[in-house]
């Protein structure tokens, strides 16, 4: 069969994308499907490779149901802090200036991916509203100048960011190791983030990362005959005017002067921030958790908001991209804990340190972390289930800790990009599913993945 005329004019790497893309919109499911999918999967993989029955493994289901719920929590107010600081008026300033840059579709893309993954840096929720907005705001200049763009990889470009972030500043993994009373601090001792951060493989793979996939993205952009068209409820998205800031009324009650008052949000604003020096000072790295992170976003975003009714608004408007992770964290909770106390994870762990050899531990420990995010798409949920294993298995192979914890890391977020989960709150603001998008971040996924391989073997170099 003839191909039609825009598939002939597509490179290799737009050809790969748009193979991906056709896959990913014939079968890809919604995210929620794609985790109760996951979970009888793991059901199945666990009454069949170990001596647990049916009755068993639905115990160990109801068991990590619900032990995530705090993360969860955290979770959620990542997404929601994060977009209101996102959505506050200074920043979102900033979101439009950069948006306006770009004047073709590639542009768009490159652009789009080179901010988020520089986001990613500093925190993987922050890059990920900043993405979806950016994305959003792209669009619109781009439709707005009748300029043709392929919003679906535009946005798979915002999501990019969750495959760059484990070595960085909000590593989980990296967190972990650097507190002390960490779950394997009598293995493998406290690991400052520096020493994490500043290993040369992670030097390697942040530079990496910032240069190739955006680029590879960039040349995925089809010729003008082979866009997609804007489906109703993302164009509905690109369309939608922000809404102005709350204003107070022109007779005020005393509520109402409470609820305006710039005095009252930067008073509290400046107490949150008054602790955030403080804990840095007397702490350093170590100090930097989850918690501390929320409570940055929070107190930030009451400062940039101005008063508390604009900042309680941003929020609400912020909490239905964290619906998601309500529905779907207790299901991803359940099969952790198939994986957990089934001990399928021992099982998968033991026969990678079975085949593996010096030179090829440490590519086996990142696609086993691989293949683990997949059913535990969190990188803190997954250090807690797989990170004994891989640093038994690191001391039996007599391998570097440090570079182990980095090949978990990467693994945790290299098939991010094949995980719907964390493009919930993505897709909830730039009106797309996750099949529009999943094709492009797949092929971004791959070409992402080969970094990672090359750098997992750099170790037996160095």
């Amino acid at each position: 069969m003839e191909k039609n005329p825009s598939e002939r004019n597509l490179n290799p790497i737009a050809k790969m994308g748009n193979v991906l893309l056709k896959f990913s919109l014939k079968y890809m499911p919604d995210a929620s499907i794609f985790a109760v999918l996951l979970t009888v999967t793991a059901f199945i993989a666990g009454v069949a490779l170990t001596d647990q029955g049916p009755i068993e493994m639905i115990g160990n289901w109801y068991k990590g149901f619900w032990e995530l719920l705090a993360f969860a929590m955290q979770m959620s107010l990542i997404v929601v802090t994060g977009s209101a600081v996102a959505n506050s008026p200074a920043v979102k300033k900033g979101i439009k200036r950069i948006a306006s840059i770009p004047k073709s579709g590639m542009q768009a893309v490159w652009l789009v991916a080179v901010a988020v993954i520089l986001v990613s840096y500093l925190h993987w929720g922050l890059s990920l509203i900043v993405g979806a907005l950016l994305a959003k705001e792209v669009a619109k200049n781009l439709k707005r100048k009748s300029i043709p763009f392929e919003y679906g990889l535009i946005v798979a470009a915002a999501y990019v960011g969750q495959m760059t972030w484990q070595g960085t500043l909000s590593s989980s993994i990296g967190l972990s190791i650097a507190s002390p009373g960490h779950i394997l601090e009598k293995e493998m001792g406290i690991i400052p983030m520096s020493d994490y951060m500043g290993n040369f493989v992670n030097i390697f793979v942040t530079i990496a990362l910032l240069i190739i996939p955006p680029i590879f993205a960039m040349l995925m952009h089809p010729k003008k005959d082979g866009i997609s068209p804007l489906e109703e409820d993302a164009l509905k998205a690109i369309e939608e005017e922000d809404a102005e800031a709350l204003k107070r009324p022109e007779n005020p009650t005393v509520g109402d002067i409470l609820n305006y008052s710039p005095i009252i949000s930067y008073s509290i604003g400046i107490m949150g921030w008054v602790y955030i020096i403080y804990a840095f000072a007397t702490k350093g790295f170590s100090a930097l958790d989850i918690n501390l992170v929320n409570f940055i976003f929070l107190f930030t975003g009451m400062i940039l908001h101005k008063n508390i009714a604009n900042y309680v608004r941003a929020v609400s408007e912020a909490v239905s991209g964290a619906a998601g992770i309500i529905f779907q964290f207790p299901l991803y909770a359940g099969i952790q804990g198939i994986i957990k106390y089934s001990g399928l994870v021992n099982i998968l762990s033991s026969a990678i340190v079975a085949i593996s050899t010096p030179k090829t531990f440490y590519l086996w420990t990142f696609l086993t972390a691989a293949i683990i995010n997949m059913f535990v798409p969190s990188g803190g949920g997954q250090w807690t289930v797989q990170g004994p294993i891989a640093i038994a298995s690191a001391e039996m192979m007599g391998a570097d800790v440090i570079k182990t914890c980095l090949m978990v890391g990467y693994g945790n977020t290299w098939t991010n990009m094949f995980q719907p989960f964390w493009a919930i709150a993505l897709l909830g603001i730039t009106g797309l599913k996750a099949k529009d998008i999943m094709g492009y971040s797949t092929a971004i996924m791959i070409c992402g993945g080969i970094v990672y391989i090359i750098a997992s073997f750099l170790p037996m170099y160095l």
